[in-house]
């Protein structure tokens, strides 16, 4: 939960210090995710606002990056290689195996907070598939086994 004078702040200052950049937006998306985890709702519409933008131009380009995060993650985010090349290579069953494996029945975060998996397209690992990437670690032919070792 977001202590609101602690958060306005903050914000306030990341702003800031990213104002007499050009083109700030995209500087400012990653210092707030930086420093929350995530890009807070409240955050929207100040960071909008600071920039003459509307509303819906930073949502926008909040939701198009796959890096930024309207909700904050689990605190170890696996993402599982969903690009053609590791689907020949039985890319599909490990993805539905890596999320029964953490008891998830789609893509998010399990309710504990502690794991986050995700879809990635394309790792460059493709004559490694499938593949995945845990934390900052890559998973060259990745099963269950070795992400769920990677995930510890």
């Amino acid at each position: 939960m977001l202590d609101t004078a602690d958060f306005s702040s903050r914000l306030q200052e990341i702003i800031a210090a990213h104002l007499p950049m050009e083109g700030p937006l995209l500087p400012i998306l990653h210092a707030v995710q930086a420093e929350w985890g995530h890009i807070p709702e409240p955050a929207v519409p100040v960071i909008a606002n600071a920039l003459n933008l509307g509303r819906a131009e930073v949502h926008g380009v909040v939701t198009f990056y796959h890096d930024f995060r309207a909700v904050q993650a689990g605190a170890t985010v696996i993402k599982v290689c969903a690009a053609e090349a590791c689907q020949a290579q039985g890319g599909r069953d490990l993805v539905q195996a890596t999320l029964r494996a953490f008891g998830l029945k789609d893509f998010g975060t399990t309710l504990d907070g502690r794991v986050t998996v995700e879809p990635i397209y394309c790792l460059g690992l493709c004559a490694c598939g499938p593949a995945a990437i845990v934390g900052e670690r890559l998973v060259g032919r990745a099963s269950v086994e070795r992400i769920q070792e990677a995930a510890q």
